[in-house]
């Protein structure tokens, strides 16, 4: 996962477009069930906080969303602990040297 690119017009593979499509239709039958703007209602749960690495995955490829999927985004990204986490992220150095070692 990598919080310090975007992929513009990316085009989603035939494999993944079904993955998205369950995604969402979750997203929006959790949100019209539950009354959003969270998943579970009024205040964020585990169940956001377990979507969140995909909402990320969805920006960075510029996955085409519906509108309530979208705002779901936009919230998720805007939560003051996913804030945090997304500019710690960028501070991360491009290398891992323990990625560097042989096997």
């Amino acid at each position: 996962m990598n919080l310090k690119v975007q992929h513009a017009g990316f085009k989603v593979w035939a494999g993944a477009q079904a993955d998205i499509e369950r995604v969402t239709a979750i997203w929006r039958d959790c949100l019209q069930r539950y009354g959003g703007p969270y998943l579970f209602g009024a205040t964020p749960t585990v169940a956001d906080a377990m979507y969140a690495p995909v909402c990320t995955r969805f920006a960075t490829y510029d996955v085409k969303l519906d509108p309530a999927s979208v705002a779901y985004r936009a919230l998720i990204l805007r939560w003051p602990p996913m804030v945090e986490w997304c500019q710690a992220a960028k501070t991360e150095p491009e290398e891992v040297e323990e990625l560097d070692v042989e096997f």
